[in-house]
């Protein structure tokens, strides 16, 4: 009789507990309650999976606290749910959740940063997507030694911040943001181009300053090469440059700038101003992006002097001085 208790109380457990686990089974294949969009959902560190289940359903990402928990323990115990932030999908499941949380799959952040910022416009982006300071970032942009390998002689991340679009979880720091930036443009400009600049008898720092002069002069593509080779054509003779970007950078830098270019600002004193300095400013006047870093390196044949814009985004390019006036006189008059 006894034994027949035993048993029959075996049975009834075993049962109860395949339909308890037959029942955490559907409830873990039930969709999120009812959202129409994403939701981002914040773990703090430290926090069990009781609290990060109320919180879950006060939020409305899942219909029941206590399911929840009871799949958590029966499936994944005793692995750990990670901190951070996630993006939950209306279609997932509180078993997906549950995996995206023990696998610690945190959302990232598109940012994208665009050819040609300067690094305080660059900061203002990733400022305005909610990341860091702009005490942080400006600390960040003063560790140059993390280009030195590069330029020796850089007093900041200015030219080295390449442009591209940075997928970063939410609290990412300044400095490493910065830090995989540089990172990247470390393994754009690799080894064959930097002995491509050593065969234009240039240091890393002269290419990427021409580089960024390519950048603010035109956005087209097909003519990056051409303005190469007007600016190292004009190096060549030892002629001034006369690039207005590099005085907007000097302006700008000195917070004068209001959005136009006046004749008196061709006289700035500044040793950025190469309407005044012959050869290349000091250095980058933006972050140039790979094509212009390429045309920097590996200008057109082409044997220009002088280009004019359109006013269209495309420019003019004459090889005397007499075709450049011309040109001037035509879209510029």
């Amino acid at each position: 009789m006894f034994l027949r208790i035993i048993k029959t109380a075996l049975i009834l457990a075993h049962a109860l507990i395949l339909s308890l686990a037959g029942w955490l089974i559907l409830e873990s294949r039930g969709a999120l309650a009812a959202k129409a969009q994403p939701v981002l959902f914040d773990v703090e560190k430290g926090k069990g999976v009781r609290v990060i289940a109320e919180t879950l359903k006060l939020k409305g990402i899942i219909r029941k606290q206590w399911p929840f928990v009871l799949q958590y323990e029966f499936f994944f115990f005793p692995q750990s749910l990670k901190a951070g932030e996630y993006q939950f999908q209306p279609s997932q499941s509180s078993q997906e959740i549950l995996e995206d949380l023990i696998r610690g799959k945190i959302y990232l952040h598109a940012v994208t940063v665009a050819e040609g910022l300067t690094a305080r416009e660059l900061t203002d982006v990733f400022l305005s997507a909610g990341f860091g300071t702009s005490g942080e970032f400006f600390k960040a942009f003063g560790e140059a030694e993390l280009i030195f390998p590069w330029d020796a002689k850089a007093r900041n991340l200015e030219g080295y911040l390449f442009p591209e679009t940075y997928s970063l979880p939410k609290g990412f720091p300044a400095k490493e943001i910065f830090g995989k930036m540089v990172s990247l443009f470390k393994a754009v400009f690799d080894e064959s181009w930097r002995r491509r600049a050593d065969e234009l008898r240039m240091s890393v720092r002269e290419v990427v300053t021409l580089a960024s002069l390519i950048e603010k002069e035109t956005s087209l593509p097909e003519e990056k090469k051409l303005v190469s080779a007007v600016f190292h054509n004009r190096l060549g003779r030892g002629m001034k440059l006369d690039c207005d970007p590099t005085i907007i950078y000097a302006l700008k830098e000195k917070g004068l700038f209001d959005g136009r270019l006046h004749t008196k600002d061709l006289k700035l004193d500044n040793p950025h101003n190469t309407y005044l300095y012959p050869g290349l400013p000091p250095g980058p006047i933006c972050n140039p992006g790979r094509e212009s870093l390429r045309a920097a390196l590996y200008p057109a044949s082409d044997d220009s002097f002088y280009f004019v814009s359109r006013n269209d985004g495309s420019h003019v390019f004459s090889r005397t001085l007499k075709e450049h006036q011309a040109a001037v006189r035509k879209y510029q008059n």
